[in-house]
């Protein structure tokens, strides 16, 4: 095939060849790409614009109420940099926990102690804590029967409130007949001397206060089969909210029952059970279990038994009904009475005259014979 010859190209094809080597020879490359623009950023539509205008104001006014509302908080709350002694007051002033104050403020550290100031061993019944509907009960045994004294016997019962306050605390002294052969010191801090007749209180009276103080209320505990077992107590199921056997807690132990300690620290970031275990710290730290998953827990219970009213409330509305039952039978025996009372009259009213009729006939008939006599 002949080559190319330049005077039969056209000119755009010269011109073309031209400028390539006019490129060429000032050093610039070039690629057979073709470069696509960048599309020119559209104008906002002005509705656009008024939404976003609008919105920027929405948002300020927000931020405007937040913060008054907000300094107006802080003007109650303690501050967050606050010591421990501030939190404890600010607490006791608002009848809240103390733990979950200072917890709130970041200051609750593994080493925070569920022990109270006013905490009294072996006081017996508190005369200033108020009950309320939720009780933690927690008891300390000891071991007793033959090695390795696997049986337990109580020793010591603890019961807080709602708030952490303790409103029962005792030494037990062990059942006649019932030798301890093992204290459990190293756990329990139980010793010898605690469960002394001059020192603990009988197991009946124990038996009788804490009966009486849980009748009609929520009972919470940890694992508290064992604790009512000891206590040779029951206590109604639907009343019952028991950590150990929890749903939401079993599932950190994949499904097998949570150790308290365990619990404490993972939900609460507490260390409990370090040493010597104390009962009313363990009745707190199930309470305070209980609390952080309180709806769950009534969810829970009402899913099992169904919703359910009060029992104090339940007794009195009972009372009620038993009452207005006896009114009303009252009422019924009464017009009843007063009916056949006046069937009863009319009754007699009617026998008596027919008796006077049989008699005025009687009477009659005798003189109607004497004048027949007579006439013969």
């Amino acid at each position: 095939m002949p080559g190319l010859q330049l005077s039969n190209l056209s000119s755009n094809w010269k011109a073309l060849q031209q400028k390539l080597q006019h490129s060429q020879a000032n050093g610039e490359k070039t690629s057979g790409i073709k470069r696509v623009r960048k599309h020119e950023e559209r104008p906002l539509k002005q509705e656009h614009v008024n939404d976003a205008v609008e919105k920027q104001k929405t948002i300020a006014r927000k931020k405007r109420k937040m913060g008054s509302f907000s300094s107006k908080l802080n003007a109650t709350m303690p501050d967050p940099a606050a010591d421990t002694n501030s939190l404890h007051a600010f607490a006791r002033e608002h009848s809240l926990d103390a733990v979950e104050v200072a917890a709130a403020y970041g200051s609750l550290s593994s080493t925070t102690s569920l022990h109270h100031a006013k905490d009294s061993i072996n006081a017996g019944l508190s005369p200033s804590a108020v009950p309320g509907r939720y009780l933690a009960l927690d008891c300390e045994m000891v071991g007793t029967g033959p090695p390795p004294h696997a049986d337990s016997l109580l020793a010591r019962v603890s019961i807080v409130s709602f708030l952490g306050e303790q409103v029962y605390d005792s030494y037990v002294v062990p059942q006649a007949g019932i030798e301890v052969t093992d204290y459990r010191t190293h756990v329990s801090g139980i010793q010898r001397k605690h469960l002394r007749p001059g020192c603990a209180r009988p197991f009946k009276q124990v038996q009788q206060d804490v009966a009486a103080i849980l009748d009609g209320r929520i009972l919470v505990g940890h694992a508290l089969k064992n604790d009512l077992s000891v206590l040779m107590l029951n206590h109604p199921p639907r009343d019952i909210r028991d950590t150990a056997r929890y749903a939401g807690f079993r599932e950190l132990s994949m499904g097998r029952t949570p150790a308290l300690r365990k619990l404490a620290k993972e939900v609460l970031g507490l260390e409990i059970q370090t040493g010597e275990h104390s009962s009313v710290e363990d009745a707190r730290a199930a309470m305070l279990l209980f609390k952080r998953e309180k709806a769950g827990f009534e969810q829970e219970c009402q899913k099992r038994y169904g919703r359910s009213v009060p029992r104090s409330l339940a007794t009195k509305e009972r009372a009620a009904q038993l009452a207005a039952a006896a009114a009303a039978a009252a009422v019924e025996r009464d017009g009843a009475d007063e009916e056949f009372d006046e069937e009863f009259d009319e009754e007699l009213d009617e026998e008596l005259d027919e008796n006077e009729e049989e008699a005025l006939d009687g009477e009659n008939g005798r003189k109607k014979k004497q004048k027949k006599r007579t006439k013969r």
